[in-house]
């Protein structure tokens, strides 16, 4: 029998309004991680069909950095998501970005999510961070002062080593809220 939970988890809602404000920060209450384990889900599980299961060990250490989107000033749902780790003294990893279909057209949801998932490791003494990128976002990542390493395959598909050049980090201000320019598109 489906509980409450499994139906959040298994049915993420897509918006039929999609609020310009948007909070990036760490998961801090229940709601936000079932929504960012909703998200990822959606993401790399159903629509991409890149991992059969997206929870893995590195979640137990993981710190999770979500996007929130507001309504009247309220926290509404996750629409954006990202999580970091250490693998070792100073060597931290990023991953499992994802944003909700109906924000991808806002691209400063995922600039925002990748500046606090590196300047949060960097207050943690981050020295080196990289991310495993799929080739299709390895463009996007260079223009955020990323630098590919090597070429690989992961899960059979190519992707890059990525590492962000720490200097430029933060390049925005932290806890921002990404300025998003709303454009509602009606079918007739």
């Amino acid at each position: 029998m489906a509980t409450a939970f499994d139906l959040y988890i298994n049915d993420f809602i897509e918006p039929t309004f999609v609020p310009a404000d948007i909070q990036v920060k760490p998961i801090s209450e229940a709601w936000e991680r079932q929504g960012y384990f909703a998200l990822r889900k959606r993401v790399f599980s159903q629509e991409q069909q890149l991992l059969l299961r997206d929870r893995d060990t590195h979640d137990f250490q993981a710190i999770g950095i979500v996007a929130v989107a507001n309504i009247c000033g309220m926290a509404d749902q996750v629409v954006g998501a990202v999580r970091i780790y250490q693998a070792e003294a100073g060597l931290w990893y990023g991953g499992r970005l994802c944003v909700a279909p109906a924000y991808r057209h806002h691209h400063d949801i995922g600039k925002a999510l990748i500046n606090e998932a590196v300047a949060r490791a960097i207050d943690l003494g981050c020295m080196r961070f990289l991310a495993t990128v799929q080739v299709s976002n390895e463009h996007y990542f260079q223009q955020l002062y990323w630098q590919t390493l090597e070429q690989i395959t992961l899960l059979g598909r190519p992707h890059c080593l990525m590492q962000a050049e720490l200097t430029h980090y933060p390049f925005m201000p932290r806890g921002f809220t990404p300025p998003l320019h709303v454009s509602h598109h009606h079918d007739s």
